[in-house]
């Protein structure tokens, strides 16, 4: 078994690393202070996924989705527009009211994103517990488990709320909204690995 990182894995890492370092700078730079948090995250969870790569075998292509992830998300909150942040622009006007905007570049990061999650979590369970491969446990399992990652994702943005003041996390429309997509792109993500074994 391969004990060293392949090419693919140093690739993906050298690339994460390297927007994480640049985006870090940029923080400081702004004193945007706030997601220096999220810089912090990003880092254990790089930690989680490097010291798991051959245990779990992660596919190349689950790598990368990650760290497009972390990408959208560093570049949501650092990126200016106009007078707000990436995270603010307004995509689509699926629904558009006085109080509530669908569809945000927020919103389809944590769709996104723990859509991802889901599929990691979906890769872990069937790999680890093959005899759930094909069935409907391994497909609810890792939706509600994304969706409950999701939660421990706004717990975060609350304690970035309690530490910086002036963070542009949201109110509490926001966070029930993330935690909407987060459901959302988790069952969207197990939908895809069921109708793609049809």
């Amino acid at each position: 078994m391969t004990i060293l990182p392949t090419r693919s894995e140093l690739c993906v890492a050298f690339f994460t690393i390297s927007y994480i370092a640049l985006f870090t700078i940029w923080f400081f730079s702004i004193g945007n202070y706030e997601f220096i948090i999220y810089v912090m995250t990003m880092a254990a969870l790089m930690l989680l996924i490097g010291l798991s790569l051959r245990k779990a075998e992660y596919p190349p292509s689950m790598l990368w989705a990650l760290s497009v992830w972390g990408l959208a998300h560093m570049a949501g909150g650092g990126v200016p527009i106009g007078e707000a942040v990436l995270y603010n622009l307004e995509l689509i006007p699926i629904f558009d009211t006085e109080r509530l905007f669908i569809l945000k570049y927020d919103q389809l990061v944590h769709a996104y994103g723990f859509g991802i999650t889901a599929w990691l979590l979906h890769h872990l369970l069937v790999r680890h517990f093959p005899e759930t491969r094909d069935t409907m446990t391994a497909l609810v399992y890792p939706a509600l488990a994304s969706s409950g990652l999701g939660a421990v994702n706004e717990m975060i943005e609350f304690s970035a709320v309690l530490a910086v003041p002036d963070t542009n996390v949201g109110g509490y429309m926001n966070t029930a909204l993330d935690l909407c997509f987060n459901a959302l792109g988790a069952a969207l993500a197990m939908t895809i690995i069921r109708l793609k074994k049809v």
